[in-house]
């Protein structure tokens, strides 16, 4: 062997491990999150540049942290499952334990920071996200019941409670209404994803709503959860926390998704089911922005 395929054979284990420790903190999931945040954030007043980096590096450390205790936790559905057998716990390149001890520390690091640099109150929320995640969703609900998502989406809808209290340092009616709309919107955007993933779920024995009570029931539910969140989002306007551009993004945005989880309902297919998973990102994305844009005008 030559020294330079000597030298070359560390650089690129180094590589190996830095990519699975950063895969462990779910960072495509992670960026959503970190949206949300900032758009709350410019929502609530007018946080300085410092102020939204800090708050969305605690928010990004505490919701790495949970990915990466999932991936310990989940490690033998992952292995089961095509889209998550390469994932590093699961294909034996970090040890459940280093996730472990890596996502707590990860945890610590967000409290701390968040705390010391920002409030305790969001410190506090941030940390109340990654324990609902691990404890409520990964722990107790997921292997147990098909409404695991709908319940343990509240982990996911946190951020924009976290936000609010970092620029104001409390809360008020404004944020309970962003968490309501990111916990309704969790259940269409999730189940559509578990339509395309239903035959791997049932594999492993995760009792996801299309594999315990059909696909037919699910994309009902679907169409049920859009309706339910085109109402959701219509209470900040009615509040009076937004105004007319607000009213009318949120009005198209809702009436798109409701039209989409009415495609899939009438016409099922993987294709459509994948169109309004991927519409779900977007509509998440464009309805914050609309709340930043109606405040800015």
């Amino acid at each position: 062997m030559t020294s330079q395929a000597r030298t070359a054979t560390p650089a690129a284990s180094w590589r190996t491990v830095i990519s699975d420790y950063v895969e462990m903190t779910k960072p495509k999931v992670q960026s959503l999150l970190i949206f949300t945040t900032i758009t709350t954030m410019y929502v609530a007043g007018d946080p300085s540049l410092g102020l939204v980096a800090r708050t969305c590096l605690g928010g990004a450390l505490s919701a790495g942290g949970a990915g990466a205790i999932n991936h310990a936790l989940d490690r033998d559905l992952d292995r089961i499952m095509k889209r998550t057998a390469d994932r590093p716990v699961a294909s034996g390149r970090v040890s459940a334990r280093a996730a472990t001890v890596y996502g707590a520390l990860l945890g610590c690091a967000s409290f701390a920071l968040l705390s010391l640099t920002v409030n305790p109150l969001a410190a506090a929320l941030a940390m109340s996200g990654l324990l609902g995640y691990v404890f409520v969703y990964t722990m107790w609900l997921k292997r147990r019941t098909p409404q695991n998502i709908v319940i343990g989406g509240a982990a996911g809808a946190v951020p924009p409670l976290v936000a609010w209290a970092a620029v104001t340092d409390g809360l008020a009616g404004t944020p309970l209404y962003l968490f309501a709309i990111v916990f309704f919107w969790t259940p269409p955007h999730f189940w559509s994803l578990a339509l395309l993933m239903k035959d791997e779920y049932a594999r492993a024995g995760v009792p996801m709503l299309p594999v315990v009570r059909g696909e037919g029931e699910t994309r009902r539910q679907i169409l049920l959860y859009a309706v339910l969140l085109y109402a959701v989002s219509q209470l900040p306007f009615c509040a009076g926390a937004f105004g007319a551009t607000y009213l009318v993004c949120s009005v198209v945005l809702g009436a798109a998704f409701i039209g989409g989880a009415w495609r899939l309902l009438r016409r099922p297919s993987r294709r459509t089911a994948l169109r309004l998973y991927l519409f779900s990102l977007a509509y998440l994305a464009l309805l914050f922005g609309a709340m930043v844009a109606d405040t800015r005008l």
